[in-house]
């Protein structure tokens, strides 16, 4: 499969960015222009997503995406993941520790780990994402896009948006099904007792405090797992922080790149 990646240059320190679900390398400009003296910043596009190859819908959605961003390690660097893409680079750091020097994660939607910890979190979810799931249940895909950015984006109604960019969402955003098997039922086994322990290298975990209460519960229950970890959170930010508030975000990055 074909991997789109754009390189924003910078510091010859370098950092690999995964970004969300329905987004793409750009999403990364904002921050990769913050911190320019302190790194280079590769991103590139997830399978289906910008002008990277096409999934077949076969297979582990997962599996695959974690194999693509593994494939552009070629030497120990910093990790930056948000959202789905950050559940990618905590897999990574986890399965391949030494392959990562420091690891950013921004509200990753590793539902699995808060749902351990709280059992009851799991009847929540699913009352929050009833008007999801009534929308995949009944083959709109166009319905389950508008209710996931609502839900997930960045606060721009779906009414505004260019029908391009609703035409974009629609299209993948069978993405977020495809992802429960990892998201929901830790198809990797992060969970494990002990397993994180060998993900040692300086992480932080950053939110928004305007994101949903999911968020904020995950990073609870990754703070007690990895051994080296900081919890930040930036006030009027969403769950798209990287976007809306991105030298903000930059913050805690520059903080933990010094002392890693």
């Amino acid at each position: 499969m074909h991997t789109h990646t754009h390189l924003y240059e910078g510091a010859p320190r370098r950092a690999l960015a995964i970004h969300c679900t329905l987004g793409h390398s750009g999403a990364w400009r904002g921050m990769a222009a913050a911190l320019k003296n302190e790194l280079s910043i590769l991103a590139f596009d997830l399978p289906s997503h910008g002008k990277s190859g096409v999934w077949d819908r076969t297979g582990n959605v997962h599996d695959v995406a974690t194999d693509m961003a593994r494939g552009q390690i070629t030497e120990r660097m910093d990790l930056i993941g948000h959202s789905f893409g950050a559940t990618v680079a905590l897999r990574i750091a986890v399965e391949s520790p030494e392959l990562v020097r420091s690891l950013t994660l921004i509200e990753p939607v590793y539902f699995a780990a808060a749902i351990e910890d709280e059992p009851e979190l799991l009847s929540d979810y699913r009352r929050d994402s009833a008007a999801l799931d009534a929308a995949f249940a009944s083959g709109d895909e166009r319905e389950a896009a508008r209710v996931f950015n609502r839900d997930w984006g960045d606060g721009t109604p779906w009414d505004t948006l260019p029908e391009r960019m609703r035409e974009h969402m629609a299209r993948l955003v069978h993405y977020v099904p495809a992802s429960s098997a990892f998201l929901h039922h830790d198809s990797a086994e992060l969970l494990a007792p002990g397993r994180m322990a060998g993900a040692a290298m300086p992480c932080v975990l950053i939110e928004g405090d305007q994101s949903p209460a999911m968020s904020g519960k995950v990073a609870v229950s990754l703070a007690k797992r990895l051994p080296d970890v900081q919890r930040v959170v930036i006030k009027g930010a969403g769950h798209m922080l990287p976007v809306t508030h991105p030298d903000e975000v930059a913050v805690p990055v520059r903080e933990l790149l010094a002392r890693s």
